[in-house]
């Protein structure tokens, strides 16, 4: 096996503008994921530039799946290990089971890295950690840390949707350990419904030290498309209320008399929004999901509408292909984002007070005020927005954790 060579501050930098989402090889979102082409899929990725993975335990059999399909000759002959970005996670062991023990998480790395045959992972991030007390997610770093001494992991990381969850956690690390958590992976918070991370968060993640930040669900787990979200073997567990359903189908079926569609553009105002916080040393990317070959390349196409390669400009647009690396992708262009505009003011005029609400559901004021008295949310918190609209049917707990 080919052993670990990276340190986090470049690995990170090697993020490109989109990483493969591997939640969509899962029972969560997929009736039937065994049946997917998920070796086609990860070659043609990579075959694209797009090298980065992210996936986790809990997204059932997702590790299992890519695992396999990196470990074909298919794949070993024509990528080494070094070639591509590996993130998975540890700590969500079900729905409703956690489990962040130093045991537990030695156990899970060595699983992940046996799924995947290889000796080192290039991020490990603790799966969701507002359904944890905070000092249980610090412990759980600190055990990512010491992985990382010894050469199992390259790169720290947590996740979640819960933005002052994370950012308190990021800090109390930083002051703790004397070591920065490398990188923070968040579930929809910088989408065309909900851009919460960049008023705010963003620098308060630099200012803990973190190098990058993965914004994962740019489509709002599929609420920012056409013919609603998406339905697996779970059902119907996601957390958006029927209100918000319906105003982003609206949204859609506007686009669409547009001449576009706003999956694409929800994805362009994502991942120019990501790429404008970027800077020389922290590096901001947008994960999302792929089922198919066809969802991988109108993805590649969608980023390359609105990004560049440095010292191009709008008027070489016509001559992007698939056969442009996306990794080299890393200018916004500016042209086509004025282009987009009106497209992103239009569907914000629909969604009106929709905007930014937190489908994911962040604790209450008041609730965050018991969160920093004694580190750990209530579980009665689980689903409760900060403003919201009135809707007439609150998202349950087992709606809000089915997925992340």
């Amino acid at each position: 096996m080919e052993a670990m060579t990276c340190t986090p501050d470049p690995l990170l930098r090697r993020l490109s503008p989109l990483v493969m989402g591997g939640a969509g090889f899962s029972y969560q979102l997929h009736p039937h994921p065994e049946s997917l082409p998920v070796r086609r899929i990860i070659k043609r990725a990579f075959d694209l530039g797009l090298r980065a993975i992210d996936t986790s335990p809990y997204y059932e059999p997702s590790e299992q799946l890519i695992g396999a399909a990196l470990r074909h000759p298919e794949m070993t002959s024509s990528y080494k290990r070094s070639d591509y970005i590996l993130m998975t996670k540890v700590g969500r062991v079900r729905e409703d089971h956690f489990d962040y023990s130093p045991e537990w998480i030695q156990k899970s790395i060595a699983r992940s890295l046996q799924r995947f045959g290889t000796s080192y992972l290039d991020v490990v991030f603790c799966h969701d950690i507002e359904f944890v007390g905070i000092e249980e997610a610090l412990q759980a770093v600190e055990t990512l840390y010491e992985l990382s001494n010894s050469g199992v992991i390259c790169c720290v990381g947590i996740s979640g949707a819960d933005i002052n969850i994370l950012e308190a956690v990021a800090s109390r690390a930083h002051a703790k350990f004397g070591r920065a958590i490398d990188v923070i992976q968040i579930w929809g918070q910088l989408t065309l419904q909900n851009t919460r991370l960049e008023k705010g968060s963003l620098g308060a993640f630099r200012i803990a030290g973190v190098k990058a930040v993965c914004n994962s669900s740019p489509l709002g787990i599929g609420l920012l498309r056409s013919g609603g979200v998406p339905i697996g073997a779970l059902g119907n567990w996601h957390p958006a209320p029927p209100e918000l359903r319906v105003v982003c189908q609206k949204a859609a079926e506007w686009v669409e008399a547009e001449g576009d569609n706003l999956a694409s553009v929800a994805l362009r105002f994502s991942i120019s929004r990501a790429q404008a916080a970027c800077c020389t040393d922290f590096n901001v990317t947008t994960i999302t999901g792929i089922i198919s070959e066809s969802d991988l390349e109108e993805n590649v196409k969608t980023a390359k509408q609105i990004l560049q390669t440095p010292g191009a400009s709008s008027r070489d647009s016509g001559t992007r292909t698939f056969g442009d690396l996306l990794f080299q992708y890393s200018d916004i262009d500016e042209e086509a984002v004025e282009r987009d505009r009106p497209l992103y003011e239009g569907v914000k005029k629909i969604l009106g007070p929709w905007l930014d609400y937190d489908f994911f559901g962040s604790p209450k004021a008041q609730i965050q005020t018991q969160v920093q008295q004694d580190g750990k949310i209530p579980p009665s918190s689980i689903g409760l927005p900060n403003v919201v609209p009135t809707v007439n049917c609150w998202p349950s707990t087992k709606m809000v954790v089915v997925q992340r």
